[in-house]
């Protein structure tokens, strides 16, 4: 599968025993980056979020929807890989 040229143009480690360990941001080829990616950490260890926002009515929602299983394990990866680059102090 293509990965659009996805790149990890940003992402901010947050320190603390909290659940969201960090927000990256995607550049989907020349043409798009998408903000928001969360990286957490769950009972089976560190996934990534889509971008969610908040309804009026405190509901959250997706605000981006992979269309297959390959594509949203392409953006887990990369997310996860800039991640791990960030909390091992390496320069990507």
């Amino acid at each position: 599968m293509a990965d659009l040229g996805l790149e990890v143009v940003d992402i901010r480690k947050f320190t603390g025993s909290g659940n969201l360990k960090a927000i990256a941001d995607i550049r989907f080829g020349e043409s798009l980056v998408v903000k928001g990616f969360s990286v957490v950490k769950g009972k089976r260890g560190v996934f990534v979020s889509m971008p969610r926002k908040a309804s009026k009515d405190g509901h959250w929602f997706d605000m981006l929807t992979p269309t297959s299983d390959a594509f949203k394990n392409r953006i887990e990866e990369k997310v996860l890989e800039a991640y791990d680059r960030e909390v091992d102090g390496v320069e990507g």
